[in-house]
């Protein structure tokens, strides 16, 4: 191989590499913190956004990454907003028992609605 297309061959490999570890729209960390983004159809109703996270799901910071994925999992099963609001009462309640437990302040309640956009 001529030196000029080894420089121009490793030259393009670097440059892809490069661009495949730019963070992407969401910021870096997105994917570390727990949250994926919506598949097809998950959010229902053409609804954008996320029902999980740390800024609308109480507790948040005292969950295991397992827990996360779990509650996320649960949060996108939901086809009703009654039963939405059933399990993040639920949730909730956890999450405040958890709290006392550890000596830590109650977690307040969702500054998002989790449930909101899904048919009653």
């Amino acid at each position: 191989m001529r030196p000029v297309t080894l420089l121009i061959a490793a030259a393009a490999l670097a440059a892809a590499s490069l661009a495949t570890a730019q963070p992407g729209p969401r910021g870096p960390g997105w994917a570390a913190s727990g949250a994926s983004a919506p598949g097809p159809g998950r959010m229902g109703g053409g609804m954008m956004g996320r029902r999980f996270g740390p800024d609308n799901t109480s507790g948040w910071a005292m969950m295991t990454p397992a827990e996360r994925t779990a509650h996320r999992d649960r949060m996108w099963s939901f086809k009703t907003e009654g039963e939405c609001r059933a399990y993040v009462d639920e949730h909730h309640q956890q999450m405040a028992e958890r709290a006392k437990e550890r000596g830590r302040s109650v977690p307040a309640n969702p500054r998002r609605d989790p449930c909101a956009g899904l048919p009653k």
